[in-house]
């Protein structure tokens, strides 16, 4: 199912100059929020959760998602270079799960080492805080990778709609209304957190059972429908 050639062409297109140059910032702020708090504060286990909450798993690792995710296949829809890879003897379903693949390990090494790096600058991994939002940016990673796949596979608008899912639905709504919670792949994030991190640092008002079916559904879901999506893509000639 994965394919090199796919593989090597998106990491070239998310690795780019612009792309890399937005994927660098935000982990880049992250940290030097991390040895300020850390110069001034000191060591605070409660302090290093809400920094990591706040922004690592609430901003960056859903935008890196977005970056990551929509810029695996979106451009080359836009563009018309998919062309190239449709044409080519490669299963459609494989095109998708190895560009999930790429954009899975994109999100990973731009938003859960980061995470992992704050987590140890600001208290050392003190009741697991770092440990625990490291596991859940990865996991989160997984999930919005597959969700912005999908988008980018479906709408010439999948980054808007990423960034007002990610910024307005998850941030906001889900920070308000108890039932969007739900449907919040940070809550479900946090609910793994919250299994690793010591006692009353994270919470999640989601279960940990119905979080983890949630995050394996979405992501499975996400990815089969997006093949099947690129499949029923028609080229140019084909009608």
């Amino acid at each position: 199912m994965y394919n090199p050639t796919v593989a090597r062409l998106t990491y070239r297109a998310l690795l780019g100059r612009r792309r890399a140059l937005i994927l660098f910032l935000l982990p880049a702020f992250l940290l030097a929020i991390a040895a300020a708090v850390r110069v001034f504060n000191g060591a605070d286990d409660q302090v290093a959760a809400d920094v990591l909450g706040g922004f690592a798993l609430a901003t960056m690792v859903p935008l890196i998602g977005v970056i990551a995710g929509t810029g695996a296949i979106g451009p080359e829809i836009d563009d018309g270079s998919i062309v190239y890879l449709l044409s080519k003897p490669v299963k459609r379903p494989s095109i998708i799960f190895t560009k999930l693949i790429v954009a899975i390990a994109v999100t990973i090494a731009f938003s859960a080492v980061p995470t992992f790096i704050a987590g140890m600058i600001l208290n050392g991994n003190g009741q697991q805080v770092a440990v625990a939002y490291t596991v859940a940016a990865l996991v989160a990673s997984i999930a919005y990778s597959a969700l912005f796949l999908l988008l980018g596979t479906v709408s010439r608008h999948a980054v808007v709609i990423g960034l007002v899912y990610a910024l307005v639905w998850e941030a906001l709504f889900g920070s308000l209304i108890s039932g969007a919670k739900t449907l919040s792949v940070q809550q479900w994030a946090l609910a793994v957190a919250q299994k690793v991190s010591g006692e009353g640092l994270v919470t999640s008002d989601v279960g940990l059972a119905t979080a983890v079916s949630l995050l394996i559904g979405v992501t499975v879901l996400a990815t089969w429908y997006a093949g099947q999506k690129l499949r029923t893509l028609k080229l140019a000639g084909e009608e």
